[in-house]
């Protein structure tokens, strides 16, 4: 007993002292309301989780005191948010209610704590993920401390994912670098879009994660003093030209070194930008300009610059409020040297995003890019009936894009739009209307059709006509959130309206039938998998399925639509159980080479994606496909994001069970110099007679000296494929060598 008291002593200890810390790290002034409202948030919360633990075993009160100390001290928000982070799972954890909380704490509070609690009938959607992420960004539009306290939420969480189970830290990973990650470049949030991306890496791509890890240790030392070589003469010109400046030296993140090297397809030592320069220049607002190209002049009187490499965004600062200039030089060595340049404000946005921002607002002459968002956000949100999954494939595409086209109207104004927009795009961005009836579209003075890709500095002209209205088409000329979901709106009127056929000719049936009309119309859409009932309708006015045809499958039963086949069509729910009852479909003569949620893969229906042909060694999950059983995927597979990220409740934990008789294919990647005659021999003789693999395929193109190859191979492992790599890496003139599926 006494031992008893002495854990719950030292936790109450623990707890007062991280309540603390997060007193000390609040930056904004607060006033005695202030401290009482955090204060008795703090009280609730303790009281609200006191029986509840974390994975971990600490007591889950330490979650939102971390969570809250991450909105004051790294994101900069003020009391009411903290207050908010405290209680932002009381509601969704405990018997507290949203009412409570209004009582105690007023309507706003309530709002933006409403905004971070999930849905409780999200189970029963086909994504879960999707419709509270909506449910979070339809709250954005009205307080984005919301998203905000959701980023730090999330930060936490990935931070202290080490207790979690393998299958659930992937899932967790997915749809953070799915969605939060953009959303915080998007939010201007550079610091945590970094850490995310880090933290995602180091569990999707742990051994590249490592690798990556351990060159920038090692090399550490040498970086420094190149960095030391490279500032000192800047700090020293700085000072001569009375420009008072800090010089910073910062290594890039392990993801973004991963990046480029992904890319480039070179090796660690080729990769010369592995640190940027940063030089922040103390400026008042009304010379903030002319003080940061006067800081670019000595930069590239110190050091070369590459012209091509400079970016100007303080002229034309990005569409999350980022402002800086960005030039490449050569520095000592011939080493190419990223240099950034800014002042304190744009540092300190750029660092802190949106909370940053508002402290700001007005000083810079830029327009607010945040409500320029917000109200790009408020239009995809239009449609209150949109589909989820559409909805959140809209979002991430669209509305977290990282790269804009700046084109201009006829009469010179400029709008920014995201790179890959079209010219129809435009037309819809211009106005909703002018989108709706757009006939054609010239840019440059030149007709172009209306899926035309648009370029940065293209003058756009749209044509309208008042007969002219969207088709199902206009889908696939159009890129951005707004033009598809105002599209999709008027399709799904249209639908309706011709639906009412439809609905008359099956209200008629289901009258003589005797049964009810509204739980027949479920029964009829589950039945055909069919997202609304005005789909259903609309495939019968159409004559897709007739009435006869329909009928001819379902029978009445105690005044009920009962389908005649023995095999009921059940919606995919979110329950295991239920999920593994639908999949037992034994398949004789199938070898358990894997384990599906700690049972044998035998007991199910179950195949090997081929998007990313996983082979025995590599990390796997298993995803419940709607209609073809289980399909084993790695888990850096190019769909794994999206499947974990949207439908994370279909994912099931996966296991190799390590045998020797199995053979999978994988499939590599070959670059090299072309020496002409010998070239397939020599790779051929090294995988087959050296290794004895089996080549299923082989394919090669050579010109102008190069040379590129693919090779299907049969192997037993991932370590067989590693050394296959290797040994090919090995020999002379190969340039790369990797792994396409």
């Amino acid at each position: 007993m006494a031992e008893l008291l002495t854990i719950q002593d030292e936790e109450k200890k623990l707890i007062q002292d991280a309540y603390r810390q997060l007193l000390r790290s609040i930056k904004s002034d607060m006033d005695e309301d202030d401290r009482k409202m955090i204060r008795k948030a703090y009280e609730i919360a303790v009281q609200a989780h006191s029986e509840q633990r974390r994975k971990s075993g600490e007591p889950y009160i330490l979650h939102p005191i971390a969570v809250a100390r991450i909105c004051a001290e790294e994101i900069g928000l003020g009391p009411t948010a903290i207050a908010c982070a405290l209680l932002h799972d009381v509601v969704e954890d405990t018997d507290i209610t949203l009412d409570e909380i209004e009582l105690d704490f007023g309507h706003r509070v309530r709002k933006i704590v409403d905004g971070l609690t999930k849905l409780d009938n999200a189970y029963n959607a086909e994504s879960p993920q999707a419709e509270n992420f909506k449910k979070v960004l339809s709250t954005l539009v009205e307080d984005v401390r919301v998203v905000l306290i959701k980023m730090a939420d999330r930060l936490h969480n990935m931070r202290t994912l080490g207790s979690m189970p393998r299958h659930k830290q992937l899932k967790i990973a997915a749809e953070t670098s799915y969605m939060y990650a953009p959303l915080a470049h998007r939010l201007g949030l550079y610091n945590i879009k970094t850490e995310f991306q880090d933290l995602c890496m180091k569990i999707i791509d742990p051994e590249n994660y490592r690798q990556v890890a351990e060159k920038l240790k090692e090399t550490k030392r040498d970086r420094e003093q190149y960095i030391q070589e490279f500032i000192a003469p800047l700090k020293q010109k700085l000072e001569e030209a009375k420009i008072k400046a800090q010089v910073l030296g910062r290594p890039k993140s392990i993801y973004s070194i991963w990046n480029k090297l992904n890319t480039k397809k070179v090796p660690f030592e080729e990769i010369y930008d592995l640190f940027a320069i940063r030089i922040v220049v103390d400026a008042p607002p009304e010379k903030e300009k002319l003080k940061c190209w006067q800081a670019y002049s000595i930069v590239t009187d110190v050091h070369t610059p590459l012209p091509e490499r400079l970016k100007d965004w303080i002229t034309m600062p990005k569409s999350n409020g980022y402002e800086s200039l960005h030039t490449t030089v050569i520095g000592p060595g011939g080493r190419y040297v990223e240099v950034q340049i800014r002042t304190e404000r744009m540092n300190e946005i750029s660092e802190r995003g949106y909370a940053a921002h508002w402290k700001y607002k007005g000083v810079s002459n830029q327009p607010d890019v945040y409500e320029r968002w917000l109200d790009s956000v408020r239009e995809v949100l239009d449609d209150p009936n949109s589909d989820a999954i559409e909805f959140m494939t809209d979002f991430k595409n669209n509305s977290l894009f990282q790269e804009e086209v700046y084109v201009y109207t006829p009469k010179g104004d400029m709008k920014m739009l995201p790179k890959g927009a079209t010219a129809l795009d435009f037309a819809f961005n211009i106005h909703t209307d002018i989108g709706y009836h757009c006939i054609s579209i010239k840019v440059n003075n030149k007709l172009v059709p209306m899926g035309y890709k648009l370029i940065s500095g293209d003058q756009v002209q749209v044509f309208t006509s008042k007969n002219q209205k969207p088709t199902e088409d206009w889908l696939k000329m159009v890129a951005t959130g707004k033009a598809k979901a105002k599209i999709r709106s008027v399709m799904k009127e249209e639908r309706r309206r011709k639906g009412e056929i439809g609905k008359e000719a099956l209200e008629r049936k289901l009258r003589n039938l005797k049964v009810d009309f509204e739980e027949s119309v479920e029964t009829l859409t589950k039945y055909y998998s069919l997202g609304s009932k005005i789909d259903l309708y609309y495939m019968l006015a159409i004559e897709d399925k007739t009435i006869p045809e329909i009928f001819r499958k379902f029978k009445v039963e105690h005044s009920k639509l009962v389908e005649i086949e023995t095999e009921i069509h059940k919606p995919l729910t979110e329950s295991t159980e239920v999920q593994q009852e639908q999949l037992q479909l034994r398949k004789p003569g199938v070898k358990a080479r894997l384990l599906i949620n700690g049972e044998p893969a035998e007991r199910f229906e179950f195949t090997f994606a081929t998007c990313c042909n996983p082979v025995q060694g590599d990390d796997i999950f298993a995803y419940l496909t709607a209609s073809a059983g289980l399909k084993i995927h790695r888990s850096k597979c190019p769909n794994a994001l999206h499947l974990m990220a949207q439908y994370g409740y279909r994912v099931m934990k996966a296991e190799w069970v390590i045998t020797n008789d199995v053979s999978f294919l994988a499939e590599l990647k070959i670059i090299g110099i072309d020496e002409g005659v010998g070239v397939i021999e020599r790779l051929t003789h090294q995988l087959s007679t050296q290794l004895g693999l089996n080549i299923r395929k082989f394919s090669i193109e050579g010109d102008e000296g190069y040379f590129e190859g693919t090779v299907k191979l049969m192997v037993k492992n991932t370590e067989q494929l590693e050394r296959a790599i290797q040994e090919l890496q090995n020999l002379e003139n190969i340039s790369t060598v990797t792994r396409v599926s």
